[in-house]
C-alpha cells in the first residue's frame, strides 16, 4: 500500500498515470508565487468590516451638558458684561472659559477648557469670539464660543518668572 492511502482508497498512479509524473505547469508570463502569498489567499478576512468600529464608538463616553442654575448664569453674565467693557476701552484681555462642545457622532459631548484674548462679543448671535493670536486651537484661528454652552469664565492666570 502507498503511503498515505487508507484501506479502500485508490492509488493516485492507478488513476492518474499520464499526468503523474510530469512537473508542475508554471506560466510563461506571470512569476511565481511564494508560499506566502499563496497562504495569504486563504487566510481570515474581516467578514463584518468596520464592526469593529462601531463597538469601539459605541464604547466611548461623553458627558452631558451641565445647565447652569439662574445664580450662575447671572455671574456668568456680569463677567460677560466685565470683557465687553474692556473690549469697549481698547483692550482684548485674555480669558479661561469652560465649554461644552457637543459629540459629531452621539448624545452629549466634552468640556473643553480654552484660553485666549477676547477679541469680540456678539450678544445678538450670543457668541464670543476669542482672537487667533493667543487662542489655543488647531491653527491658531479666531475661535467661536458659544455663550449657552459656556459654564464657567476665569481670568487668564499671569505666570510668575
Amino acid at each position: 500500500m502507498s503511503k498515505g492511502l487508507k484501506d479502500g482508497e485508490p492509488n493516485g498512479r492507478d488513476i492518474y498515470p499520464d499526468i503523474i509524473d510530469h512537473p508542475h505547469w508554471q506560466s510563461p508570463v506571470r512569476p511565481h508565487m511564494s508560499l506566502y502569498d499563496r497562504a495569504a489567499q486563504f487566510s481570515p478576512f474581516d467578514a463584518l468590516a468596520g464592526y469593529s468600529d462601531m463597538i469601539t464608538e459605541e464604547q466611548r463616553i461623553t458627558d452631558e451638558q451641565v445647565h447652569l442654575e439662574e445664580d450662575e448664569l447671572e455671574v456668568l453674565n456680569q463677567k460677560l458684561s466685565m470683557i465687553a467693557d474692556e473690549l469697549r476701552s481698547g483692550r482684548h484681555p485674555a480669558f479661561t472659559f469652560t465649554v461644552f462642545i457637543p459629540d459629531e457622532l452621539k448624545a452629549g459631548g466634552r468640556y473643553e477648557t480654552i484660553t485666549g484674548p477676547v477679541k469680540k462679543i456678539d450678544l445678538n448671535a450670543r457668541k464670543v469670539i476669542l482672537a487667533g493670536a493667543g487662542a489655543e486651537g488647531p491653527g491658531n484661528l479666531n475661535r467661536v464660543l458659544e455663550m449657552d454652552r459656556i459654564i464657567e469664565i476665569r481670568e487668564k492666570s499671569q505666570k510668575t518668572p
